[in-house]
């Protein structure tokens, strides 16, 4: 189904619900909850959405496998067959419970239209497709083959694996258990990601219903799900905007499908994005909707992770125009309409004004005020720099004399060397969330989903 809802918090097990997008609908949002400290809010998209019952399947096409079906096995990877320096087991997440970890991709991943080089892979059986981390993985913005509060740390059997060849990437939750219901037995299932932006969920055991699965403790989602991140004018000042993270998209499956040995296969369709030039854009019968940005040099419907920069360069107004009004100015006119139709940051008359004035000064006879003016200014900046470097080398030394005061003794505890930090997953008052944490068990600083109970 589809619907004009956003992600709903983690906790609401009924947040299975999608959205579809009116080209002609005007952009007022409501905000569920605000965030506050600079982070980022959950909101959702426009009132009037168009709602629909059935699937459009506009960005992807999938197809189920059975038992049976002899693609289900040849879509799986077999990672025991590779070589042992092919995959790799992730140490910390199958160790752990409700973490996750960023892994770099070798190859450009396509992903409704946008290319990653990264993921964040997590114990829950999903893989987070953001750019910003936030405590709400789980709401939008994932690859989940079975998301559900799985525990690898429960046994030393259980793993979480993967590899990646230059083409494909798999990661594998090998024997993984859920919490609290470590009886019911181990699940193994994998996603794969291809380089062409094929997507592949194969299950090898399920020795449970995912209907039956708990999702009072963790959410329990299968599919896929994209957003994009506005800025918003912030209720209490008026000069600070706040990120609001808006679910466009979500793909689901019939969960009554995942059975042992079956499979799901995720074809990308083309999108506006991939259009490199105004023809294309405007005339593909591959696409529709498609507006192009001449300021931007990009094409788009206007709903994907690029909104905001759309917004800001004023593209709606622009995408109303025809190839031909860009093409009757050549490049001088291209430069015209980027300086006086972008609202977003484009250079200012100022600047402008003062670049002549400085033509003027180059090419008239030489001025002795001016290069008194300049010698002054020099100096002011050779004084500065020896002041900087004073202070510098002053405070190194304080530093190695008095190591146990409080300010020493902090920038030491904050030193690491951990470049790809993990998250962990916390279960705070109503709803679960993801934090993430430095290996000294500090909570990192940053994105921070403000969470309200009702």
């Amino acid at each position: 189904f589809l619907s004009g809802t956003s992600a709903q918090t983690d906790g609401d097990p009924y947040s299975l619900h999608r959205t579809s997008r009116n080209q002609q609908t005007p952009h007022k949002h409501r905000v569920a909850r605000n965030a506050v400290g600079g982070g980022v809010a959950i909101g959702t998209l426009p009132d009037n959405m168009t709602r629909v019952v059935e699937d459009s399947q506009r960005y992807y096409r999938w197809q189920s496998f059975g038992p049976r079906d002899r693609r289900t096995e040849d879509l799986w990877v077999d990672l025991s067959t590779l070589q042992q320096g092919q995959v790799r087991i992730h140490n910390i997440l199958s160790n752990t419970h409700r973490q996750a970890a960023r892994v770099a991709l070798s190859f450009d991943f396509p992903f409704y239209g946008h290319y990653m080089r990264q993921i964040t892979i997590a114990t829950g059986g999903f893989i987070f497709t953001g750019e910003i981390t936030h405590r709400m993985l789980t709401a939008t913005q994932y690859i989940a083959p079975l998301m559900a509060n799985f525990d690898p740390s429960f046994s030393k059997n259980s793993t979480v694996r993967y590899m990646d060849n230059g083409n494909l990437f798999v990661v594998q939750w090998d024997k993984v258990r859920l919490q609290d219901r470590e009886a019911e037995g181990p699940f193994t299932f994998q996603a794969a990601l291809y380089s062409n932006g094929t997507i592949v969920f194969n299950y090898r055991v399920v020795p449970l219903p995912v209907e039956k699965i708990n999702s009072t403790e963790h959410p329990v989602k299968v599919g896929l799900s994209d957003a994009f991140i506005a800025l918003l004018p912030s209720s209490q000042l008026s000069d600070t905007k706040r990120r609001t993270i808006y679910e466009y998209h979500r793909v689901e499956i019939d969960t009554t499908k995942i059975v042992t040995r079956s499979a799901f296969e995720f074809t990308p369709l083309p999108t506006c994005l991939q259009h490199t030039s105004c023809d294309l854009c405007l005339t593909s019968n591959w696409t529709t909707g498609c507006g192009w940005c001449n300021t931007l040099q990009r094409c788009s419907d206007g709903i994907d992770r690029h909104r905001q920069e759309w917004l800001d360069y004023n593209c709606p107004e622009e995408a109303k125009g025809t190839c031909e009004d860009y093409n009757q100015g050549g490049p001088d006119g291209s430069m015209g309409s980027f300086n006086h139709s972008s609202p977003g940051p484009t250079p200012s008359s100022g600047v402008h004004e003062d670049q002549q004035t400085t033509e003027v000064l180059q090419t008239g006879p030489p001025n002795h005020t001016g290069i008194t003016e300049n010698t002054a200014i020099i100096a002011g900046v050779v004084a500065a720099l020896v002041l900087l470097v004073g202070l510098t080398l002053l405070a190194v030394y304080y530093i190695n004399t008095h190591p146990t005061v409080a300010p020493p003794f902090y920038l030491m505890q904050r030193r690491t060397n951990n470049y790809w930090p993990s998250m962990k997953f916390r279960n705070q008052g109503c709803h679960s969330s993801y934090a993430e944490v430095e290996l000294g068990g500090h909570e990192k600083e940053g994105f921070i989903e403000a969470e309200q109970c009702c």
